[in-house]
């Protein structure tokens, strides 16, 4: 018999709650709400402030307790040094990206200056570009930033800027580019 009075007491319980807000109006409920929020969000800080000060309770670990990996080793370094080189055959598509950047990046772009070598001894060869572009500083920066990033395998070596008078919005620079290729067969 407890049990079915126990719903209808928590029924009229919720009708006298009701009642009671529909009475007091809208802004002290508000105000309530937020002083509700404001305790649950001050319990909340005082929780992470615990767990704060236990955390930095704790000993630190001693240096030598650390675990440090192993270096790698000379051979280990040499195939990660090749696996990131770029491949030779391609040499020529790459020139083909750094042309599609500048384009994208808005800048002049009409010739570049290429020249290769290579290193008999290590299998490596570079394909050295040097390119003439003309347009805005921030586009120019970012142009190659751009082709880093394409191409891993690159390095910009050189960068220079010249403006042929303070008004002029747009800036001419010389970029030199070296990309890192090997053989297909290394």
């Amino acid at each position: 018999m407890a049990g079915a009075l126990k719903p209808l007491h928590m029924a009229a319980l919720m009708l006298r709650v009701r009642l009671a807000l529909q009475r007091a109006g809208a802004l002290p409920c508000l105000a309530g709400l937020l002083a509700l929020a404001g305790v649950a969000g001050w319990l909340g800080l005082l929780q992470q402030r615990a767990a704060l000060q236990q955390q930095l309770a704790r000993p630190l670990l001693a240096p030598s307790a650390m675990a440090v990996p192993a270096p790698p080793s000379a051979n280990q370094n040499l195939a990660d040094f090749y696996a990131v080189l770029g491949p030779q055959r391609y040499a020529e598509q790459q020139v083909k990206v750094l042309f599609d950047l500048a384009a994208k990046n808005g800048l002049v772009l009409n010739q570049g200056e290429y020249k290769t070598a290579r290193d008999a001894a290590s299998g490596v060869t570079t394909y050295q570009i040097i390119l003439p572009v003309k347009g805005g500083y921030q586009a120019i920066w970012q142009f190659a930033m751009q082709a880093l990033r394409a191409m891993p395998f690159a390095s910009l070596d050189e960068v220079a800027f010249r403006r042929e008078s303070i008004g002029e919005p747009a800036v001419e620079a010389r970029l030199r580019l070296t990309l890192y290729l090997k053989d297909a067969a290394s």
